[in-house]
C-alpha cells in the first residue's frame, strides 16, 4: 500500500494510484514553501493519513494553499511582455508572438541543462498546441472532445514557459514568476480566459479548476 503527493490533479485522476493527495502548490514544491518545517509536516501528515482508507483508489485535496515566501529576490526576467487585453484582434497570432520571444530563451535553458526539458507531455510541438489553443479561444471554442489533449497542452505550456523564464543565472523567486506568467503573459490571460469559458459550462466546469490553481483566482 502506497500514498503520494501530486501537484497535476488530472494526472491522479487517469493513473488512479492507491492513495494521492493533491496539492495546489507550484510547480516543483510538493510540500509547499521552502524552509516552512510546520507546514510541510501538515503536508506529510495529510499524505499518510490517506493510508487509513479502508481502499482505493483516493483521491483527496489538501485544505490549505501554500503560505507565500518572501519576494526580496526578484527573477532577472529574460524578456519584457506587454500586458494582453481580451481585445486583441487574433488570440493565435497574439500567442504565437509571444512563443517567438521565448523560444530563443528556452534553447539556451535547454542546452544548460544538457538537452533536458520536462516539455513533451502533449505530444505536439509548441507552436502547434499555441496556434491551436489560439484558434479555439477567437472562435469562442472550448475543446469538448480533446480534453486529453488539452490538458496537456495547457501542462506543456506552463512548463516551456517556465523553463524559458529562468534561463538567466541566478535566484528565482516562484511566486514572482507565477505573478508574471498568470498576469503579464498572453498565454496566462489566454489560460484564464478559458477557466472562464468552463465555469460556464454545465458539465466541464471541473475543468476550471484544474487549469487555474485556486491561488490566481482568490
Amino acid at each position: 500500500m502506497t500514498t503520494g503527493i501530486s501537484l497535476v490533479r488530472e494526472n491522479a485522476e487517469s493513473m488512479q494510484p492507491p492513495r494521492t493527495l493533491w496539492v495546489s502548490f507550484p510547480l516543483g514544491r510538493p510540500l509547499g514553501k521552502p524552509d516552512d518545517a510546520a507546514f510541510q509536516h501538515r503536508v506529510i501528515d495529510a499524505a499518510l493519513k490517506l493510508l487509513r482508507a479502508p481502499s482505493g483508489p483516493v483521491l483527496a485535496d489538501f485544505p490549505e494553499d501554500a503560505p507565500p515566501a518572501g519576494l526580496n529576490d526578484a527573477p532577472a526576467c529574460p524578456v519584457s511582455f506587454s500586458k494582453p487585453t481580451e481585445d486583441n484582434d487574433s488570440w493565435n497570432a497574439a500567442l504565437r508572438a509571444e512563443l517567438q520571444t521565448l523560444v530563443p530563451w528556452h534553447d539556451l535553458g535547454k542546452r544548460r541543462r544538457a538537452g533536458r526539458s520536462l516539455v513533451g507531455v502533449s505530444g505536439y510541438s509548441m507552436t502547434e498546441n499555441i496556434e491551436k489553443l489560439g484558434t479555439l479561444l477567437d472562435n469562442e471554442t472550448l475543446p469538448i472532445a480533446e480534453l486529453k489533449w488539452f490538458k496537456s497542452a495547457i501542462e506543456d505550456a506552463k512548463v516551456f514557459y517556465l523553463e524559458a523564464l529562468t534561463a538567466q543565472p541566478g535566484r528565482y523567486n516562484q511566486e514572482q514568476l507565477e505573478r508574471l506568467f498568470w498576469h503579464e503573459t498572453a498565454l496566462g490571460t489566454a489560460i484564464l480566459k478559458f477557466n472562464k469559458m468552463f465555469t460556464a459550462h454545465a458539465e466541464l466546469s471541473y475543468m476550471s479548476r484544474i487549469i487555474v490553481p485556486r491561488t490566481v483566482l482568490t
